[in-house]
């Protein structure tokens, strides 16, 4: 083997990748454009890719993994940019999975998010989730709002995430950012002493279990803006999601709760960008009186109808939308909007009605 990891990771970079993976018995892979290539080179053995994932840790980071068998950790390469990485065992060998994460923060304008997202950033309080699979860009997401407001008001800042990834400076806000394991226990421990900390904006890097969401959703409640990622799909499976990892009992307490207090969901999923690049799709649902109703009856089923109804005055945007905006805008081809959308019929006529392209919906969600 003769190249080291953070050659790999320049590679990376250099090729416009988005994670590293590595792995006994075949090459290191790229992910680029949202396909996993290999490298020209030979193919790992057990000993190389451990030593290659090895190179990244600390001597107290190699005893946690070789206690617990997977380990979640962030690091820094001088003059190339910081990364997220995740170690763990396959068949008893160390592998590991590497995302870039950039060392700029982008801005809004920057990853063209809607101006939806910039007013609510300028709230003074409440819950907002931005939810997707892995891999699609919620870090980057949240990143650039939390810079939107350290650059433009005059807050503290409370980060808790696993591990910390981008690193905020302190700008017109004063920005902290605690670290699970290295600065507190758990997710729950430290929304526990943020209520003490004196914060404006809470961000919580993932809501995990029915302590953190019940912790997450009382601090908004009690006049803070409150940030959370969940691994979701869409706006109502966001929901459906928190609503049940409660007991049933607890169910028309939390519902009530998510009425008053949520201010928003995004739902994002990335796309590869017609001649490379990926860029977001996005499904956006801004609770009016009429969907914090359903939320408080248990009508789940109908909010779907009401953020197609409701967008005029409020910013909201269904995915399908989206995918239609990003259609005509030459971004991703009419086929790459089909295979993703949640409701393909309904896009089906959507592109053939607004844009006058006929695509078939090949498989119904």
């Amino acid at each position: 083997m003769n190249f080291t990891l953070p050659q790999l990771l320049k590679a990376l970079i250099d090729q416009k990748g988005s994670d590293l993976h590595i792995s006994p018995e075949t090459p290191p892979r790229l992910r680029i454009d949202g396909a996993l290539l290999p490298l020209d080179v030979p193919a790992l053995t057990p000993q190389e890719s451990m030593q290659l994932c090895y190179s990244v840790l600390t001597d107290e980071q190699r005893k946690i993994f070789e206690e617990n068998h997977e380990l979640d950790l962030a690091f820094s390469v001088k003059n190339l940019a910081r990364f997220r990485g995740n170690i763990f065992l396959q068949k008893g060998h160390v592998t590991g999975a590497f995302r870039v994460i950039p060392l700029k923060t982008f801005t809004l304008q920057e990853l063209n998010l809607p101006p939806i997202i910039e007013r609510l950033c300028n709230l003074p309080r409440g819950l907002i989730l931005v939810t997707g699979p892995t891999g699609s860009g919620k870090s980057t997401t949240i990143a650039s709002m939390i810079n939107h407001i350290n650059e433009t008001q005059q807050n503290h800042i409370l980060t808790i995430e696993d591990p910390v990834e981008f690193v905020h400076p302190h700008k017109q806000s004063m920005v902290n950012q605690r670290e699970i394991g290295n600065d507190t226990k758990s997710f729950a421990r430290a929304l526990k002493s943020a209520l003490r900390q004196d914060p404006d904006v809470v961000l919580v890097g993932e809501l995990r279990d029915l302590e953190t969401i019940a912790l997450a959703v009382t601090t908004a409640e009690t006049g803070h803006l409150v940030f959370g990622t969940l691994h979701t799909n869409s706006c109502v499976s966001t929901l459906s999601r928190i609503i049940d990892v409660f007991p049933a009992e607890q169910q028309p307490q939390i519902r009530g709760q998510l009425a008053a207090n949520l201010q928003a969901t995004v739902s994002q999923i990335l796309m590869p960008v017609q001649g490379g690049g990926r860029v977001a799709a996005l499904e956006i649902m801004i609770p009016n009186a009429a969907i914090r109703n359903l939320i408080r009856e248990d009508k789940f089923n109908q909010i779907y109808t009401a953020i197609q109804t409701g967008q005029d005055s409020s910013g909201m945007l269904t995915l399908n939308q989206s995918l239609i905006h990003l259609v005509q805008s030459r971004h991703i081809t009419p086929q790459a909007a089909m295979d993703v959308a949640y409701e393909p019929q309904e896009l089906e006529m959507l592109l053939a009605s607004k844009l006058g392209i006929k695509v078939q919906a090949s498989v119904k969600r």
